[in-house]
């Protein structure tokens, strides 16, 4: 390779240009890899543990979300049961079997029940039972015996409970959980994003930092072969070799440190896109196909306002304050409902029914007992007279309840208030935060895009007195010194153009991420729903 066209290359070349030139090239070895910047951030979106953990973080919320409406799902109670009763009777009239002191009572009794929580915080409670007793006791008239009874009962706080309860309390917060928690993956996915980008443009960098070493590394070996030309022609001293010689060894150093730090460049993307599943994976380099060149822009400042505005609206930072404030709000509005009085209103209605088979009366008897013949019969007998509607019971009422003092009520609803205070100065920080990273990006662009565009006139021109110091050498009237100065200063320059271009690059990205479009400018959906993939 000739000094001049070395020299050409670094006047005229763009300065990514060759690089992504022997990355294509490099992709098509066993020994790397050519990865995309759309292929990292999927990968990454499918293999990054903190999504993973984000993403169950969410469906954890909708299961909480399920549990709190499970208060509102019917609960239905059997209950059967046997009682045997031989309870002594403090009277002559016991009734009980000579010479015992107390009858026997057999009872067999099943009892259902339907209980159902309402949306306004009352209750309705449906309730069946069903009887069947023996007895041996005189004083009774049907023996077997079957009672049943069947009635609904409504219950209904009117202070507290009355605009909110514990269950709907639940509700509440697991709402503002799944909205948070939903934030929060947007959040990570952005951030995760944005950490992609970073990584595969500075691989891009690294790699391109290796390419300015390695093109030093030839200058001042082709400077090394034109010294050792005049000193063998008796131009120059033989001491004059040891100047190029040394730079050489320096510079390869510097191709040393440079290879390190793509390696670690290399292995800090690899963190961020793949698993630890498949180690065959983390092996082979990683060659970027995308063109890092880029055309900047700087940051339109009279749409600067509308940007900030926009930022207000999508960052999901401020999703995941608002959902803390609403959940804020739903315990210090239960905390404070439970300071008021307890009063709540109840009506019940039953239908009874009695029958069984009659016992054989004493004739001697001197009481006349009369019997309706409805009476008479087995459990259907007793099961049509709630039909019937023969026997009912009919209650209504108010319970009310006062706890005086009420200290631990007025305590709970007083760290309620402050929490919620203190979740609403907090969205106001984050509106803060979110306002001063904006412009905080919009200058790093409009920085990042003016050092492109000085980095660049600075690499022409260093490569302009390259060419000129070298000519000045071919005609004797440079030094060695001179010479290799100038190609540090191009190498300087081509590394200051790389890392504004790759700080360019990051500035872009974190105005995306700022102004929260990162997801929407790189068209990546995040699905609230659980049991998907919540990113694409």
């Amino acid at each position: 390779m000739s000094f001049a066209w070395i020299v050409l290359l670094a006047l005229h070349a763009q300065i990514a240009a060759p690089i992504v030139a022997q990355t294509a090239q490099a992709a098509a070895t066993p020994t790397e890899r050519s990865l995309s910047l759309e292929e990292a951030v999927a990968m990454a979106l499918e293999h990054n543990e903190s999504i993973v953990i984000q993403r169950e973080d969410l469906v954890s919320a909708e299961a909480a979300g399920l549990r709190a409406h499970g208060a509102y799902d019917p609960l239905l109670g059997v209950q059967a049961d046997y009682l045997r009763s031989n309870e002594p009777v403090n009277s002559p009239f016991s009734g009980a079997p000579a010479p015992r002191a107390a009858p026997t009572f057999k009872t067999y009794e099943t009892l259902f029940s339907l209980d159902q929580l309402l949306p306004t915080g009352g209750s309705l409670a449906f309730r069946a039972n069903a009887s069947r007793q023996t007895t041996d006791g005189t004083f009774v008239l049907l023996t077997p015996a079957y009672g049943t009874r069947v009635g609904v009962e409504f219950r209904q706080p009117l202070l507290r409970g009355l605009s909110i309860d514990p269950a709907r309390l639940a509700l509440k917060v697991a709402a503002a959980d799944r909205s948070r928690s939903a934030a929060s993956l947007r959040k990570e996915v952005t951030r995760i994003v944005a950490a992609v980008e970073d990584g595969y443009w500075s691989l891009v960098s690294a790699r391109q930092a290796v390419g300015v070493r390695e093109e030093a590394v030839a200058l001042a070996d082709e400077q090394l072969s034109q010294t050792r030309a005049r000193v063998d022609q008796g131009a120059a001293p033989k001491t004059e070799i040891s100047q190029p010689t040394a730079e050489i060894e320096r510079r390869r150093g510097e191709l040393y440190a440079a290879h390190e730090a793509l390696s670690r460049s290399e292995n800090a993307l690899k963190r961020l896109i793949y698993d630890a599943g498949n180690v065959a994976l983390w092996v082979p380099r990683l060659a970027p196909a995308d063109d890092p060149n880029i055309t900047p822009e700087r940051v339109d400042s009279q749409d600067l306002e509308s940007t900030m505005k926009r930022a207000l609206d999508q960052r999901p930072e401020l999703a995941e304050s608002k959902a803390e404030i609403e959940r804020r709000r739903a315990e210090a509005a239960f905390a404070d409902n439970l300071r008021k009085p307890g009063l709540d209103a109840f009506v019940s209605y039953d239908r009874l029914g009695l029958s069984g088979d009659l016992v054989d009366l004493d004739p001697n008897s001197p009481f006349t007992v009369l019997i309706p013949d409805y009476i008479e019969g087995g459990l259907g007998r007793s099961l049509a007279q709630l039909g019937e509607g023969r026997f009912d019971d009919t209650r209504a009422g108010v319970v009310l309840s006062v706890p005086i003092g009420n200290r631990a009520a007025r305590g709970e609803a007083g760290i309620a208030a402050a929490a919620k205070r203190q979740a609403e100065a907090g969205l106001d920080g984050v509106r803060k935060m979110v306002l001063a990273e904006v412009l905080d990006a919009a200058a790093g662009v409009d920085t990042a895009a003016q050092r492109v565009e000085t980095a660049r006139a600075a690499r022409e021109a260093a490569g302009v007195q390259l060419s000129a110091e070298h000519d000045r050498y071919v005609a004797g009237l440079s030094t060695n010194f001179l010479v290799l100065t100038r190609q540090n200063d191009l190498s300087n320059a081509r590394l200051e153009e790389i890392a504004a271009l790759t700080d360019y690059r990051r500035a872009r990205t974190e105005m995306a991420r700022a102004t929260g479009s990162l997801l929407e400018e790189r068209r990546i959906q995040v699905e609230d729903g659980a049991g998907g993939k919540d990113a694409k």
